[in-house]
């Protein structure tokens, strides 16, 4: 019986990847992609770093308590990075990656469909709410 590495093990993991599946890793990943405040997170942070305060500040209704949330889980991803900078008051900044800026223009299309096509999608609640 051949034995494998544990770098041929998740290269084979790679390929075995199904979001179909039950129990496969990316379903995980993709409902924290599909969450409102990371589809308005990576798209905030594309044009640079920034403070906690510029994010809550630029994404409206944001509570802190779900921003801190949202970053940490983007930074636990790797999509995001927490830098701390020495000072009084401490300065903290959060930047996306090289992954996170990969993700940033499937976030943005997502973002730009939505807000082109609300109309249509509200006609389409009103048509459906209105049959007997």
């Amino acid at each position: 019986m051949a034995t494998t590495t544990a770098a041929q093990r998740r290269e084979q993991a790679k390929r075995d990847y199904d979001a179909f599946l039950e129990g496969c890793p990316t379903r995980e990943l993709l409902s924290r992609l599909t969450d409102k405040w990371v589809a308005l997170v990576i798209p905030a942070l594309a044009g640079g770093p920034q403070r906690h305060g510029e994010l809550a500040q630029r994404i409206a209704g944001v509570s802190q308590k779900m921003l801190t949330q949202t970053l940490r889980t983007l930074e636990r991803d790797g999509l995001v990075t927490r830098t701390v900078t020495a000072s009084v008051p401490v300065r903290v900044d959060y930047a996306l990656t090289a992954l996170g800026h990969e993700l940033f223009p499937v976030m943005i299309a997502i973002k730009s469909w939505a807000e082109t096509h609300m109309d249509r999608v509200f006609e389409a609640r009103i048509q459906f709410d209105a049959r007997p």
